[in-house]
């Protein structure tokens, strides 16, 4: 029995980012990875994860921006548009007094960095490759037992909290027999990069067809990611074409504002769903990135809002007597569900005002984007909740390094959790 005070399971992103937060803690953590250790090396079609401003603040307070930043494009500016109709909505990193709305990172740089940290915590095991295999409360309830099949046999871990950081179809939630509510889209992400002929000078596109959303975020030089969500029926078709095929569709959802695609990167296709947990926590366990919320691709929410749950659970446990006690998970839970809430319900009405050929719906996402251009009070919500300010903790001691700077927006550009 080899016994810890919180036990993550899950070294993903969101998982490796808890383990980096908790580096500075008296609590004993393991963190269990069923995968190997990625290897690869940098390529210009290398996939990337869009970090809003939050999100850059969070990870320099745990100390990891600094070794990524080298690899991270900055975004200037979001341009907002529906094909076929003359509104958009454009937001700027000037407006808001940043340097960067946010930044274009590459999932590489960010495991490096966070990888390397962990290399160097004193207090954390990392297991890997392990995988969970069962877990259950112990009989006096202040632990819980999770036994752990690794290359050199099972073991057993005892821990105050388990932290289920395994994504969308979370094996401690079937563990645990906790339901979820998935919402199947229909839809498709292909992702990949292209080069383009002009210049994106750090704007980030999102384009509403009916279909889906196409985006490009902006890559170091002449690159851009390209994330282009379209229905299941289109998929295989669409993946079965080749570069030059592709492109040209592409091209033509698209248009012209950043010249012609001249180069096509690899291709992944991942089917979109909406997944959220029925509960954020349950005795000494608790849920955090897409393992609590699993989210449609559409404004780069996602993996933003799942670094906001490590942020904050980190502040609630780093300190407490007992981090499994049922008012430390409640406090988390409480602190979590608004930001959770609201970024989950705008994602899923994206979804299904864009991805749909209803006449007057057409005329309502014309005039919605419009009104997002022009209405200070509307402009100034959806660029505070672009830039992930409105879900930001501010934990004693987790990133208190990371104040958010005067806004011209009015306040400290910070809302409530």
């Amino acid at each position: 029995m080899n016994d810890y005070d919180i036990a993550i399971i899950g070294g993903g992103l969101v998982g490796a980012s808890l383990a980096v937060a908790l580096g500075g803690s008296s609590l004993r953590v393991v963190l269990i990875e069923a995968g190997a250790p990625p290897a690869g090396n940098p390529a210009w079609d290398e996939r990337c994860i869009a970090l809003n401003d939050a999100s850059s603040r969070i990870f320099t307070g745990f100390g990891v921006w600094d070794p990524m930043r080298p690899a991270a494009a900055p975004i200037a500016a979001t341009h907002i548009s529906e094909r076929g109709r003359f509104g958009t909505a454009r937001f700027t990193a000037a407006e808001a007094g940043l340097d960067a709305l946010g930044y274009n990172v590459p999932l590489r740089a960010i495991g490096a960095a966070l990888s390397a940290r962990m290399a160097g915590l004193s207090n954390l095991t990392l297991l890997q490759p392990a995988r969970l295999s069962a877990l259950a409360l112990a009989p006096d309830g202040a632990t819980v037992n999770l036994k752990v099949e690794t290359d050199k046999g099972a073991q057993t871990i005892s821990a105050r909290l388990a932290v289920a950081a395994d994504g969308a179809n979370s094996a401690v939630r079937d563990l645990l027999g906790i339901e979820a509510e998935r919402r199947d889209y229909g839809q498709q992400a292909i992702v990949s990069s292209v080069r383009l002929s002009r210049p994106h000078l750090g704007v980030a596109y999102e384009r509403f067809t009916p279909d889906g959303p196409i985006a490009l975020i902006p890559k170091p030089e002449d690159a851009a990611s390209l994330v282009w969500t379209l229905p299941d029926a289109q998929i295989e078709e669409r993946m079965a074409l080749n570069d030059a095929g592709y492109l040209a569709l592409a091209q033509e959802a698209f248009g012209g504002r950043l010249g012609r695609f001249t180069a096509l990167g690899r291709r992944w296709a991942h089917p979109l769903a909406r997944v959220m947990s029925g509960s954020l926590t349950a005795p000494r366990t608790v849920f955090i990135g897409n393992a609590a919320q699993s989210l449609h691709p559409v404004a780069a929410q996602g993996f933003n809002l799942g670094l906001r749950d490590v942020a904050a659970l980190a502040g609630e446990i780093a300190n407490a007597p007992d981090p499994g006690a049922a008012e430390v998970l409640g406090a988390y839970a409480e602190l979590r569900q608004r930001d959770r809430g609201r970024v989950s319900a705008f994602t899923d009405l994206m979804v299904r005002t864009f991805s749909n050929r209803v006449p007057l719906l057409a005329q309502a996402r014309h005039w919605g984007l419009v009104a997002v251009e022009l209405a200070p009070s509307l402009r100034q919500a959806v660029l505070l909740q672009h830039l992930g300010h409105l879900g930001l903790p501010k934990p004693a001691g987790v990133y208190s390094s990371t104040e958010l700077v005067p806004s011209p927006l009015g306040g400290e550009g910070q809302g409530e959790g």
